[in-house]
C-alpha cells in the first residue's frame, strides 16, 4: 500500500481545521455534537481526536493517522462526511490542490 504524502498530510490536518471551523460557525460545539454539558468549540486538533480518529480506528484498526494510507483517507473522509451531513448539514469538501 502508498503511504500518505507530505502533501496528504498537510491536507488531512487543513481539512480538520476546516471541519472545525464550520462546525462552530453552524452552532455544533463538542456538547451538542458529542456530549450534553457545557460549549465546547472544536478545534483542528479536537476533531482529529474525536471524529476522525474513532472511525479511523474503527474501520481501519489504525490507532494513528501517521499509519494511513491514500486510500484509507479516503475511507475515513466518506464516513466522517457522511455521518456530519446528514446529522448536521455541514459539509466539508477534502483540500485539493485545486483548491
Amino acid at each position: 500500500m502508498t503511504q500518505r504524502t507530505s502533501q496528504q498530510n498537510r491536507s488531512l490536518h487543513l481539512y480538520f481545521t476546516l471541519l472545525a471551523d464550520e462546525l462552530n460557525q453552524a452552532g455544533y460545539d463538542m456538547k451538542r455534537t458529542l456530549k450534553p454539558g457545557i460549549d465546547i468549540p472544536w478545534s483542528p486538533a479536537t476533531v482529529k481526536e474525536y471524529l476522525w480518529k474513532p472511525i479511523q480506528n474503527a474501520q481501519l484498526m489504525k490507532d494513528s493517522t501517521t499509519e494511513l494510507t491514500t486510500k484509507d483517507i479516503d475511507i475515513v473522509y466518506d464516513t466522517l462526511n457522511r455521518h456530519l451531513s446528514e446529522k448536521t448539514g455541514v459539509h466539508v469538501e477534502f483540500p485539493s490542490n485545486e483548491q
